[in-house]
């Protein structure tokens, strides 16, 4: 987190492609993107304190690159969990999105799982990140709480990157601190007072009408700012659900493992029947031509607007028809493609390295070995022929 920050190229090529919006719903600024198929239920991206909607760039990019909807938003300025509710609902009418999957990171999983109980008919699953159950803990260990939304705004930042590990890192994961303490920088003392309120507010979740079979636990396994034992209870409260466990990645693996992120939503998505529809991604060939996203959007607010067919509706019965999770072989079978696919890669790689191998091993034995070989031969035969000779 020390000396200059200079923003990834992926990232640069993300904000030049993907376009942000900014709305106001009553008295909140909504800042989101939206991107993907709009005939596809959206997988809503929900960060933690310290996050913004730009730190979830890796998602957008992959998964609408394969025919998924994405949005990622920033948490509004909300000062308890009953305004969260009633605003991100709000939110959703605005947008035109009636059922969603959340994807949350740590207070943003919380919040997940808030709207998930108070608003059941339109969460139709959760993947959850290094997430919780209350904020008990978190109240206890910040007994200024009630005056957080007079604390400047140095001291605010100060304290929620405390909560961010220092010291050596992995370069993938350091490069993600420095992404997210970039973020940081761009909230103000209003942003990060309402979160940290989020955080403290006395609150927990109750049970859910969403059945385990629709709940991914997706956590890493070196280290985070949410201690074992939260993680560990909201692991008991879903028994069934689904396990994602990265080996490393810290508290931000969708920025240091987005392959391995991108991988578990993708498997996520299809398990409870999301149909991706890359058919409809501005750029892909279809049918054998393609076409450059400016032609095929001609102005258009979003470029990954899809063309519309008469009377279709970006949420139609197909999203009521995806409720039941696919068969437990569309996971299974993905993982075997993957797998297919790398085994192909090896081995197309170790033909080629096979290939030069033999070539330079051909090259040294007749620039080296084969003179020696015919030296020594000559020499052989001469003192045969000698010795014969002397007899």
């Amino acid at each position: 987190m020390k000396g200059a920050f200079s923003a990834p190229g992926d990232y640069t090529y993300f904000k030049s492609q993907v376009p942000l919006h900014k709305i106001p719903i009553g008295t909140k600024q909504w800042r989101y993107y939206d991107f993907g198929p709009k005939v596809v239920p959206p997988l809503v991206c929900l960060p933690g304190t310290a996050g913004t909607a730009d730190v979830y760039y890796k998602q957008i990019m992959s998964l609408s690159m394969k025919g998924y909807r994405v949005i990622s938003v920033d948490i509004p300025r909300v000062w308890n969990h009953h305004e969260w509710i009633q605003v991100f609902e709000k939110f959703l009418d605005a947008i035109d999105v009636h059922h969603i999957h959340l994807y949350g990171t740590s207070l943003g999983g919380f919040l997940a799982q808030l709207f998930a109980q108070h608003r059941p008919r339109r969460v139709r699953s959760l993947i959850l990140s290094n997430s919780f159950l209350d904020t008990r803990s978190f109240s206890a260990a910040m007994p200024w709480a009630p005056i957080v939304s007079w604390t400047p705004s140095f001291l605010l930042k100060r304290y929620v990157l405390t909560g961010i590990r220092d010291g050596p890192h992995e370069p993938f994961i350091a490069d993600s601190v420095d992404f997210v303490v970039s973020q940081v920088e761009t909230l103000s003392r209003d942003d990060l007072a309402s979160r940290l309120t989020l955080t403290v507010d006395a609150a927990s979740v109750g049970p859910l009408l969403l059945s385990d079979s629709f709940i991914t636990i997706m956590d890493t396994n070196d280290y985070c700012a949410i201690p074992q034992q939260l993680k560990d209870e909201l692991s008991e409260r879903y028994p069934e659900a689904r396990r994602a466990s990265l080996k490393t990645g810290g508290d931000f693996p969708f920025l240091s493992r987005p392959d391995e992120v991108n991988l578990h939503l993708q498997l996520h998505l299809r398990r409870v029947g999301v149909e991706a529809r890359p058919d409809l991604v501005p750029g892909v060939p279809k049918g054998g031509s393609g076409g450059s996203p400016s032609e095929e959007n001609n102005g258009k607010e979003d470029p990954d607007d899809p063309p519309k067919d008469d009377g279709e509706h970006s949420e139609g019965p197909s999203a009521d028809s995806q409720l039941h999770p696919a068969p437990e072989s569309s996971e299974s079978h993905s993982l075997d493609d993957q797998l297919l696919s790398n085994a192909r890669d090896c081995h197309f790689v170790d033909e080629d390295m096979m290939v030069l191998f033999l070539t330079h091993v051909w090259e040294i034995f007749f620039l080296h070995f084969l003179p020696l070989y015919l030296g020594s031969l000559y020499i052989t035969l001469n003192c045969r022929w000698k010795v014969r000779q002397v007899v």
